[in-house]
């Protein structure tokens, strides 16, 4: 009867001339099948929005959220209509069961009130009406509000604390990974199905072989190994289904503690600022660390790897992935230690740069991690051929003893992973042959007569024949490509190889991919510290294991100036100059006494030292008089270089000139075939006018007569640039 007296004082005519909203939830799908009774309830409010005066026609039932939560932070359609239709005015009153089923949130649910208080409409559960404009009646509702959000606390509370006592002793169910299946007992075993097993051991096998979750897939996908899962709901659950296998699925495989034997539990958190709408499994903060979960328990599942190799494979999966602190995986670069080598002096990774020159793609070595991070100036870099050729050289000097043992070990690896994906071939087979007869049998023993039947089951077994006979063609196909043992031939084309691993290094069947795989399989890591700017490098290779192996290294420079022995190139040019030596008696003599180019060549060209001697200041003895090896110049003849000093010119540009026939000149018959030209006096004092002229005004006929006229067969050539 309160609700009857209450509309005597708070349901007006206003009120009425609106409609009568019933809003009808339950929070899952499950309370929706098991509690009928509540829902029925709900849906007699009808009844009581006719007694409290309204027509049965203008009562509007609102059930778009039968099964859904209103914890908050959900989608509800259901919820937002009736916001929408209160917005416009056109609800009279509200009516629930009790005010948790409109909203368990206290934001939703004062959201609902202050909009109700607006336009005027009433509120009305079992207990009562109630208007938001009244004083009395907004503080009842802000306290009803107040405590459904606290119940809906303390009932997640309990069920938390219920569940997390539970996975403590192991007992709470979680979900299960391929290769498992739960007894009707809730024990947890391996799956019975042979293939299963086979495929879940195949995994875990590639991936300690190949290093890589892709180079996994591609195996699978080459050798068309599916993966079995049982259905986890529906009709069909624990059902065995054969699924193509994919990059996330293999990554939560190798990532999933069970197959260690590991019973985990709160791997992962909730964020509520990532939830999504409508999208529950939203929010969640994946990558936790182990001594961050709720519960770890060793041992209690039966175990496909051990608890080390799953650590391993945790460790290889971080240093695949392409971040500064680790090694990433190995790819096609041409930088063999790429991932490898550690600044000595910051102890960051270096970064491969790679850049496109004539030679083809080529790469360094370079600290830029406090460069990028800090703004600090860079520590150290270098080519990376140099560093590739010293380790590598160590790498197979150390191989070399075990060339046998490893050959034997690749022919056992090899036949081995051969064996195994042929029992899973073969256990296709099987289960195909099993489908055909169970089809058969259906067939068989189905009445002749009824034919409606009888069709049905004559297609199944013709459709379980036809895929028997794809698959056998299929292995037959297999066995041809891939026979189950290696040949006489391989195994001695494998010995032969491994007997000689320099070629088996350099051979172009030899990815840099897998050059990589082999260097990371017996060296940790490379410390590498050069000497300033200098071409001094000392280089450690850390193997695997502990054992350091040290070595001064001598690397390339840029410049000839970074050479630590660059004060003798100094001296002893400077003094075979100006004796009287010539550019390639210079360059022998540096290359007696093991001075070397920045490039690290064999011996210096002659014409890096005629340009080292200009850029020293330092004049040749024969080309000032006017000597060769060969002979003597004529009075007025000038070597092309000798004359562009003399005029204070770049030699290029003098030699531009000599082609656009502004100058007069020829080339020497004897090597090195250097230019000779013509200038007397006059001729000398006229070039160095014409220096002096702009080069804008150069082509124009803007000096004297007797200067020569510019070649103009190409008006459009443009003199040399000046360096």
């Amino acid at each position: 009867m309160p609700l009857v007296e209450d509309a005597g004082r708070k349901v007006e005519g206003r009120h009425r001339d609106r409609l009568a909203v019933v809003y009808v939830r339950q929070s899952s799908r499950q309370q929706v099948l098991d509690h009928g009774e509540s829902t029925r309830l709900q849906y007699g409010l009808v009844a009581r929005a006719v007694a409290l005066g309204w027509s049965r026609s203008r009562v509007l039932v609102i059930d778009e959220d039968l099964g859904r939560s209103a914890a908050g932070g959900l989608e509800r359609p259901g919820f937002a209509r009736l916001v929408t239709e209160i917005t416009m005015g056109r609800v009279g009153v509200v009516l629930g069961l009790e005010m948790s089923r409109l909203a368990r949130a206290g934001r939703d649910w004062h959201q609902l009130i202050e909009l109700c208080s607006l336009t005027g409409t009433l509120l009305a559960d079992t207990d009562g009406v109630y208007d938001p404009n009244c004083y009395n009646d907004r503080l009842l509702l802000g306290l009803k509000g107040t405590m459904s959000e606290v119940e809906l606390h303390l009932i997640k509370q309990r069920m938390a604390a219920g569940r997390l006592a539970k996975a403590a002793r192991g007992e709470l169910a979680v979900p299960l990974p391929a290769g498992y299946v739960r007894r009707p007992g809730g024990e947890v075993v391996l799956d019975p199905d042979e293939q299963v097993r086979a495929v879940v051991h195949l995994v875990f096998d590639l991936f300690e072989q190949l290093g890589t979750v892709h180079a996994v897939l591609r195996f699978l996908v080459e050798h068309q190994v599916l993966i079995g899962m049982r259905q986890r709901s529906g009709p069909g659950k624990g059902q065995l289904i054969w699924r193509p296998p994919h990059q996330q699925g293999l990554i939560n495989m190798l990532r999933n503690p069970a197959y260690a034997g590991i019973y985990a539990y709160g791997r992962s958190r909730t964020d509520p600022a990532r939830l999504k709408p409508g999208c529950p499994c939203s929010g969640r903060a994946r990558g936790l660390g182990s001594d961050q979960w709720l519960v770890r328990i060793e041992d209690a599942l039966p175990a496909y790897i051990s608890v080390g190799t799953y650590e391993r494979n945790l460790a290889r999966m971080a240093a695949n992935r392409a971040r500064a602190e680790s090694m990433g995986a190995a790819r096609e670069g041409p930088c063999l230690l790429a991932g490898l080598v550690v600044c000595g002096i910051c102890g960051q990774r270096l970064q491969v740069v790679y850049e496109t020159s004539k030679s083809g793609l080529t790469g360094r070595y370079c600290c830029t991690r406090r460069r990028v991070t800090y703004g600090e100036p860079r520590c150290q870099q270098m080519p990376a051929a140099f560093l590739d050729d010293f380790v590598t050289g160590h790498v197979l000097s150390a191989l070399a003893p075990a060339a046998l043992e490893l050959s034997i070990e690749a022919s056992r690896h090899l036949e081995a992973r051969r064996a195994e994906v042929d029992r899973i071939w073969r256990q296709r087979l099987e289960r195909a042959a099993f489908a055909a007869d169970r089809a058969a049998r259906c067939y068989r023993l189905a009445e002749p007569e009824n034919r409606l039947v009888v069709r049905q089951l004559e297609k199944e077994w013709e459709q379980a024949l036809a895929a028997q006979a794809k698959l056998k063609e299929d292995y037959e196909h297999y066995r041809r490509a891939q026979p189950r043992r290696l040949s006489a031939a391989e195994l001695a084309t494998i010995r032969g190889l491994a007997a000689d691993l320099p070629n088996l290094w350099h051979a172009t069947t030899t990815t840099t991919a897998d050059r990589k795989r082999l260097l990371r399989c017996v060296v940790e890591r490379v410390d590498v510290t050069a000497q300033g700017a200098t071409e001094k490098v000392h280089a450690v290779i850390v193997w695997a294991g502990g054992t350091r192996t040290g070595a001064d290294l001598t690397r390339p420079v840029a410049h000839v100036d970074q050479l630590s022995y660059y004060p003798r190139i100094v001296e002893e040019i400077q003094a075979l100059a100006a004796s009287g030596a010539t550019t390639t008696q210079i360059a022998d003599r540096l290359a007696e006494q093991g001075l070397r180019p920045p490039r690290q060549k064999p011996r210096f060209h002659p014409g890096e030292i005629q340009h080292l001697i200009r850029r020293l200041g330092t004049r040749h003895g024969l080309e000032d008089d006017r000597h060769t090896a060969h002979g003597e110049l004529s009075e007025h003849e000038w070597w092309l270089a000798t004359l562009a000093r003399e005029l204070g010119m770049p030699a290029a540009t003098l030699f531009g000139w000599l082609q656009r026939g502004w100058i007069t000149g020829r080339q020497d018959e004897r090597p090195p075939h250097r230019w000779i030209i013509t200038a007397d006096t006059a001729e000398t004092e006229r070039l160095r006018a014409l220096r002096r002229i702009p080069d804008r005004l150069r082509k124009r006929r803007l000096w004297a007569d007797d200067a020569p006229t510019p070649n103009t067969g190409n008006e459009n050539e443009q003199e040399e640039d000046e360096l």
